[in-house]
């Protein structure tokens, strides 16, 4: 049975989706396991996450994955522009 999820996350700044765009760029293209696939796309100042899996399992742990990395790639962004 396949699952199927899309999250739409609305940026404040271009320049956060871009460098979130350019961080997960390497991961979407080669996945560490062929059981789930991502497709990001970008609209507007919104970030669309599409994830489709093998399984429920599967699709959780993808889904995890990506808004955990985005979470840290903000916080990592946030620090620098306190520096």
């Amino acid at each position: 049975m396949k699952a199927k999820a899309t999250v739409r996350l609305r940026f404040a700044a271009e320049e956060q989706l871009q460098v979130v765009l350019n961080a997960l760029g390497p991961e979407v293209r080669n996945p560490a396991t062929r059981r789930a696939g991502t497709v990001l796309e970008r609209e507007g100042n919104s970030l669309v996450l599409n994830v489709e899996a093998d399984d429920t399992v599967a699709l959780r742990a993808s889904l995890n994955a990506y808004l955990r990395w985005i979470g840290s790639i903000l916080d990592v962004l946030e620090v620098l522009k306190t520096q």
